[in-house]
């Protein structure tokens, strides 16, 4: 069953779960803001299926039984927390079961702007950013996904990517107002700041691309136009979601409010990236 769900607010939103009962939706820690008393809240280390995501550690799905079933078990949790750690991801979830009858738990992200809920069908996987996550209903799996080492190297946030497969509803946020997109209207091909990606679907091909050459121009793009060295490439035909404002953007703002700017005309090459 589909968690019903509700977005309210409009600069901060939040969204408003309504679980029937046994129905259980987890949350990135951090990410929770109230549930009624009917909605047992507990931390786990895994996501959905794995050994740290049962309690009482109840063997996971084709793990068997006896010690060779709680050996693979528990280094299949170990692989999962490594991986979040590795992303610089929260090591644990938060999972809410409600019970004798109807409950109600709210959730919200971290930055003023938008959330969204997307339906998973089972046909295709979603990927988004860094800290886009903030709830799922427990049939949907979420996973980390890399985009490759050159482009790691070259995009910084484009590197590490969460990845949601399965059937159900995950709930994402990010920074100002979203902007739907789909690259085949522009010609199968977009390229965007690489901190303005939330998310997209899977078939979408993701690639980080140098900003002109080694010469002037393009040492002018990367010193005074702000984007840095690199641009992020979408490409294909499906669903694109960005944000209107980007975490540093907000991050030098906040700074600049303070005093303490340290950007200046420089751009992106030589900001000061916080987080």
């Amino acid at each position: 069953m589909t968690v019903q769900q509700q977005i309210v607010g409009n600069a901060m939103q939040m969204a408003v779960c309504t679980l029937s009962p046994g129905q259980t939706v987890y949350c990135e820690a951090g990410k929770f803001l109230f549930k009624t008393a009917n909605v047992s809240m507990e931390t786990r280390l895994g996501g959905p299926g794995s050994a740290g995501a049962r309690s009482g550690g109840g063997g996971a799905a084709g793990g068997g039984g006896g010690m060779g079933g709680l050996l693979r078990q528990a280094v299949g949790t170990a692989m999962q927390v490594g991986q979040r750690a590795l992303a610089g991801e929260s090591l644990a979830f938060q999972y809410f079961t409600a019970s004798g009858g109807e409950g109600t738990v709210g959730f919200a992200g971290v930055l003023p702007g938008e959330m969204r809920a997307l339906e998973l069908n089972g046909s295709r996987a979603w990927f988004a950013e860094k800290d886009a996550f903030v709830a799922a209903e427990s049939s949907v799996q979420f996973g980390i996904a890399f985009a490759g080492g050159r482009q790691g190297m070259s995009g910084g946030e484009g590197f590490i990517l969460e990845k949601f497969t399965g059937q159900g509803t995950v709930i994402i946020a990010g920074a100002g107002n979203f902007v739907d997109l789909n690259p085949a209207d522009f010609g199968g091909r977009i390229e965007v700041d690489t901190g303005c990606i939330v998310a997209f679907e899977e078939g979408i091909q993701y690639g980080v691309q140098r900003i002109g050459g080694l010469n002037r121009q393009g040492v002018m793009n990367a010193v005074f136009g702000g984007e840095g060295l690199s641009l992020a490439t979408l490409e294909g035909n499906g669903q694109v979601i960005l944000q209107s404002m980007t975490i540093e953007g907000l991050a030098n703002a906040l700074k600049k409010a303070q005093g303490g700017d340290k950007q200046g005309p420089t751009g992106g090459m030589f900001s000061t990236h916080v987080g």
